[in-house]
């Protein structure tokens, strides 16, 4: 018994799973060989040996301030003649299309279609062996409806090419490198972009940045690696990426916090973390006030602005803590002062937080005679198992700054976790080869995550231009 033919009517309802579009009404027309698709503001990116196209579709024609932003790989770039006999240069993708219960790839073409009734036109060639076109029946198959929008921002994250940057100075070292090849990995695009090569054109309309000179595509999402030199430059970078639309991994202000040593011991206290007792002060007056604070020697004494163990010293007398303190005063610097957990004998525990979990956590420990555990000062990372309240201190001290990828130092303390930095920047070396894990993939799991489809921009747009009969100039 041979099977029923899947009937098309003139018109249906498709979706493009894949391309985060659930509802397109399509006229179905075998007359044109070509299949098309809306596309605005289309972009290609990625190496030319396998390049992907980024495009930007209005799916409802009477609202255009509704967006979805889609990407695809591209599968040719060919010369299609429309009806009127007009030729355009148009890039082909190849998506599934859903219609009714079937699913199957097509190869479509980017055009603008913002004058015609339809924004998909079905050619032939995509219409299999097994399928008869109606002409006189309208939507042969299920009717599907634009309220589905609505939802999708809520809905699960639907894989595509992303275009990430990742502004880093230091474009070859292990962590860059990582996240690159992460990315690439899960079809993604990852440039390496030098924050202090950018520039900024700062206006309402229209915001952008410049890179020696070129101005850069709009990305999908920006994964911060600044430098602490960069802090406030690269803040400003951050923020004008996040105008045009990107996702940024790490906010401005959440990297600011974590980088303001004072602040953040303050925001943390606030957050009621455990952390060692913290003392600071202006005057030179007060210097033996600040030792009282922290409970006397030994002591911790810490620039605000050291990174990787640097312009950290022990104070182990009195004494001590005075000449460290009204020396680093005689440099105009400032710094705070900390109470010595002697019982954490030089170790302390690194958590990787992702999302708002940890997802890797290693114990790094001091070389003999060195109290710094940084790796970069010859400390070793090993695997260890955290607590359930190491775990939740580390979360909450994310979440308290604001960090969505963020590494957690702490010492194992008699009273508990104490909390010393939040690091906005964490490396992955020491984390993935102790660990075992796959940390930069987990990364890049979480851009996926929140790059949404859906935008509405707060501009106000033009009005849409009026619909003309799709038969008039249907290719």
């Amino acid at each position: 018994m041979s099977q029923e033919p899947f009937v098309l009517g003139w018109e249906e309802w498709a979706a493009f799973p894949g391309l985060a579009l659930p509802a397109i009404k399509a006229k179905i027309d075998t007359g044109a060989k070509t299949s098309a698709l809306h596309a605005v503001a289309i972009e290609p990116f990625g190496p030319a040996n396998k390049p992907q196209v980024r495009f930007v579709m209005h799916p409802i024609p009477d609202q255009p301030d509704l967006e979805v932003v889609c990407a695809a790989p591209a599968v040719d770039r060919r010369e299609v003649t429309s009806s009127n006999g007009e030729t355009e240069l148009r890039w082909v993708i190849e998506a599934k299309v859903t219609i009714g219960e079937r699913t199957w790839p097509i190869e479509v073409t980017l055009t603008n279609r913002e004058n015609m009734a339809y924004r998909m036109l079905l050619g032939r060639s995509a219409i299999l062996d097994d399928m008869v076109v109606s002409p006189t029946q309208s939507c042969a198959q299920k009717e599907l409806s634009y309220d589905l929008y609505q939802h999708l921002p809520r809905s699960k994250p639907v894989h595509r090419p992303l275009r990430i940057a990742i502004l880093t100075r230091e474009p070859k070292n292990y962590s860059s490198q990582r996240l690159k090849e992460a990315a690439e990995a899960q079809g993604h695009v990852a440039e390496m972009i030098n924050t202090a090569r950018c520039t900024m054109a700062i206006n309402a309309l229209s915001p952008a940045i410049y890179y020696d000179g070129r101005r850069l595509p709009r990305y999908d999402a920006v994964i911060p690696r600044i430098g602490a030199s960069m802090t406030n430059y690269g803040m400003a970078v951050l923020r004008q990426f996040a105008m045009t639309g990107a996702y940024i991994l790490n906010t401005p202000d959440a990297i600011g916090a974590s980088r303001d040593k004072l602040y953040a011991h303050q925001v943390l206290a606030r957050a009621g973390i455990g952390m060692p007792t913290t003392a600071f002060a202006h005057s030179p007056k007060d210097t033996k006030n600040l030792i009282e604070h922290v409970g006397g020697a030994p002591l911790v004494v810490k620039l605000l602005e050291s990174t990787q163990g640097r312009g950290v010293v022990l104070a182990e007398t009195g004494k001590a803590a005075e000449s460290v303190i009204d020396a680093f005063r005689g440099l105009d610097a400032n710094f705070i002062v900390q109470d010595f957990v002697k019982e954490a004998s030089g170790v302390d525990i690194r958590c990787f937080v992702i999302g708002g979990k940890v997802v890797a956590a290693m114990k790094r420990e001091a070389q003999a005679g060195e109290f710094r555990s940084n790796l970069h000062r010859g400390g070793q990372a090993s695997r260890v198992r955290i607590s359930k309240e190491e775990r939740s201190a580390a979360v909450k001290a994310a979440r308290a700054l604001g960090l969505s990828v963020a590494g957690v130092d702490m010492l194992r303390s008699d009273e508990g976790p104490k909390v010393l930095e939040v690091n906005s920047s964490p490396g992955l070396e020491g984390i993935e080869k102790s660990s075992g894990k796959d940390v930069a993939e987990m990364v890049i799991h979480q851009i996926e995550s929140h790059v949404r489809a859906l935008h509405r921009p707060p501009a106000k747009r033009r009005s849409s231009k009026s619909k003309a009969a799709d038969s008039a100039a249907s290719e």
